[in-house]
């Protein structure tokens, strides 16, 4: 997903002087064609995300369209305060980008898990918080955000769903359904939709037919195709490679039950309320930590009340 997003940022650069990326000292291997393109629209502001993200409050505030660029936890919440008070309150247009959404950097640690990112950015007013589920869809969604002003989160994944290509189909602010059906819904956001996607294939094979609805913005959560789902199946699955808590499915129950569209069951597959101590690769610890395609088909078996 970097390097889509990446060359899609050249694209627009290349039409765009306002254009700036700043990146914490990272990516230079995916970064060198942008900053041989482009070295007057790029700084590295060192291994200083918290300056980082004040240098691009203050270009944006001087009509500067600006990106900012880290691993996931090293760009938004190292940095949560610029975020706040320099970024959102004042409305700027800055986008973070994260690379390393989840467990994409399983390898090392909860240093570099972000699993709390969800809640806590779109817990800011005047965020934008978007997780796109394909490298093709990454592309999209950032050519989308450009047009729209104001602060925005783009939390990028090492995985993939593997769809394919649909781009009139990707809006920014809307709930893209995947699959109909009419048994239960499962919700997903990024590229953990690809264990949904397994999930649902082994459902269908016992005669489950699952309807898949995949946010890749959380925030404006778009609240049509949801409630269409409380009121339309058995049950809402929400999956997401992130802690449980305030993240897809805290967003996702609230909008339902505002709506008065209460599910007859409701299901959070995620990170329970804990550090994750476990390293390994992305599969490895979606398993270790119950939110693979069996964890997930097992939540929706529990959610209809059937054996699995």
């Amino acid at each position: 997903m970097r390097d889509a997003f990446i060359a899609e940022l050249m694209e627009m650069t290349d039409q765009d002087p306002s254009i700036m990326l700043i990146t914490g000292d990272l990516g230079f291997g995916v970064l060198d064609a942008y900053i041989e393109r482009f070295p007057h629209q790029f700084l590295n502001a060192g291994v200083a995300e918290q300056n980082m993200t004040g240098l691009a409050a203050g270009l944006a505030l001087e009509g500067h369209k600006v990106y900012t660029y880290s691993i996931g936890n090293f760009t938004t919440l190292r940095c949560l305060e610029q975020l706040r008070n320099d970024v959102c309150y004042h409305d700027a247009d800055v986008t973070a980008v994260a690379v390393g959404g989840g467990f994409s950097y399983g390898q090392l640690g909860m240093s570099h898990f972000a699993t709390e990112d969800l809640a806590i950015l779109r817990a800011l007013p005047n965020m934008t918080v978007v997780a796109p589920s394909d490298p093709w869809e990454t592309r999209v969604l950032t050519r989308r955000m450009a047009a729209a002003p104001g602060p925005k989160y783009l939390r990028l994944d090492k995985g993939k769903a593997g769809l394919a290509a649909d781009e009139g189909d990707v809006a920014l602010g809307k709930v893209r359904t995947i699959r109909d059906g009419k048994a239960l819904t499962i919700v997903t956001i990024g590229a953990i939709l690809s264990e949904a996607l397994k999930a649902a294939d082994a459902l269908a094979a016992r005669g489950i037919d699952a309807r898949i609805l995949s946010v890749h913005t959380l925030k404006p959560l778009e609240a049509a195709p949801l409630v269409a789902a409380a009121r339309e199946t058995g049950a809402i699955v929400c999956v997401e490679e992130h802690n449980v808590v305030g993240g897809l499915a805290s967003a996702v129950a609230q909008l339902c039950l505002e709506q008065g569209a209460a599910p007859k069951a409701f299901r959070a597959v995620g990170l329970g309320d804990l550090y994750p101590t476990i390293v390994g690769d992305q599969d490895y610890l979606r398993a270790a930590y119950g939110m693979d395609a069996s964890a997930i088909a097992k939540a929706c078996h529990a959610a209809l009340g059937v054996a699995a």
